[in-house]
């Protein structure tokens, strides 16, 4: 997937994650992403991190701490 289609989806995933009620949006979100994105998807998340992040919403950064890594 091209990187900008990536950050669009993750940061409209975040989007949707703030107008939930409570707290424990980065969790809720990293939880989201680790149950229907795909392992190279996850992985390619995590490059587009290690990379600088560039475009994605503060959330999806906040949410990396609880996103599981693809096995290598």
């Amino acid at each position: 997937m091209s990187p900008d289609k990536m950050v669009h989806m993750a940061n409209q995933i975040a989007a949707f994650f703030k107008t939930q009620p409570g707290g424990g949006q980065a969790e809720k979100l990293a939880a989201h992403l680790n149950d229907f994105w795909e392992p190279r998807m996850r992985a390619q998340l995590i490059a587009h991190v290690a990379g600088g992040g560039a475009g994605l919403d503060a959330l999806v950064l906040d949410a990396m701490d609880h996103l599981n890594a693809p096995a290598a």
